[in-house]
């Protein structure tokens, strides 16, 4: 609603004072919508409740946008009032989890997309897995799931739930869980806000993670980029140990890293370190390195917040193609697979001593 006619009939309404017994709701908070078309002005209100004179304010909005140039018409429509739903005595509150899925649950995120997160994520959890250690990873990017993609589990059937709960899959020695399971990768994910965290809140609870070998040792969570409610449903549902956090040098890219560490301060989760992804690209042929994207940005952001910096992570042609392939290049040789190696043990080394206890959360529906 940009046009020059829409303006003006939003410009008038801001002006508008309410007339003596249209109740003392803000007229803003009662403006659900409007819309402007061929002359017509369509303005939708809420109901003012029993004792406010609707008539008195439908009659003022019709005189103030009137002497608006260009409105021929103007509708007032009000919303049918919603019944007050009974209030249900609150349940006691009691711990989602009775305990923790892992020894190590390490969040990855990055506060904005596009910095090869998931990748970085994936890799870690192969090197984890690399190591000997019963390894996990949820992705919780409900509506861009890349593990499907990077394990190389596009054509799976589908997550199954038994009695001992979801039955994560399996690729490369790490168990999933992902959005990318339950839906193809042409068909989008459309919910609001509190789907997503309730379908987090079950990738977070009800998977059986342990199976027939027993629990894991790490847990790693692909963080979906941002940090609004999905976000928090994660840091403030799982006894998390620390988060990792990843960016590529560029300034932008930092400014919303720092998004992300500030979102894990809040929630009392230890930052264990940063992850410079693409900190140079590494030439397939001569070795040499160029800083496409500059270097360094990611290290010196640690060392300026006194975190460790777990390590760069060059640009190089096998990783692309491992990762469309659904391989983990953590697990080949070469120097991506050593700088993925070195980075996870300094990952689980600053772990292991950032734990801290089980919150207390109760999930509203």
């Amino acid at each position: 609603m940009s046009d020059p006619l829409s303006t003006a009939v939003l410009t008038a309404l801001e002006t508008l004072t309410l007339p003596a017994g249209t109740s003392n709701v803000p007229f803003a908070s009662r403006l659900q919508g409007v819309d402007v078309r061929k002359g017509v002005a369509t303005v939708i209100l809420t109901p003012g409740g029993r004792d406010a004179d609707d008539s008195a304010l439908k009659l003022a909005v019709e005189n103030l946008l009137a002497k608006v140039e260009g409105v021929e018409r103007v509708r007032v429509v009000f919303e049918a009032a919603r019944p007050s739903a009974p209030k249900a005595k609150p349940a006691p509150a009691a711990p989602v989890q009775a305990k923790p899925p892992a020894a190590i649950i390490i969040a990855v995120g990055s506060g904005k997309g596009g910095v090869g997160k998931s990748t970085i994520a994936a890799n870690l959890a192969g090197a984890c897995a690399a190591m000997g250690l019963k390894t996990g990873l949820v992705d919780a990017d409900i509506y861009g799931p890349s593990a499907p993609r990077l394990f190389g589990l596009t054509d799976v059937p589908g997550l199954r739930k038994t009695d001992a709960g979801i039955q994560p899959l399996k690729a490369h020695g790490v168990k999933l869980v992902s959005m990318g399971f339950l839906v193809n990768d042409r068909e989008p994910v459309v919910w609001r806000g509190p789907m997503v965290s309730g379908a987090i809140r079950q990738f977070l609870t009800e998977v059986d993670w342990a199976g027939t070998d027993g629990p894991l040792d790490v847990l790693i969570i692909d963080m979906p980029p941002g940090t609004g409610d999905a976000q928090l449903a994660i840091a403030q549902g799982m006894p998390i140990s620390g988060a990792v956090i990843v960016s590529t040098p560029q300034t932008i890219a930092l400014d919303d890293a720092k998004k992300a560490m500030a979102l894990f301060e809040r929630t009392a989760i230890s930052v264990l370190g940063m992850v410079e992804n693409m900190s140079f690209f590494l030439c397939p042929h001569c070795g040499e390195g160029t800083e496409i994207f500059g270097r360094g940005g990611a290290r010196a952001e640690a060392e300026r917040m006194g975190i460790p910096f777990l390590g760069e992570i060059p640009l190089h042609p096998s990783l692309r193609e491992a990762s469309d392939a659904g391989r983990l290049v953590a697990l080949e040789d070469g120097p991506l697979a050593r700088a993925f190696e070195r980075a996870a043990r300094a990952m689980l080394e600053a772990a292991r001593t950032a734990n801290r206890p089980m919150p207390e959360i109760v999930f509203e529906d």
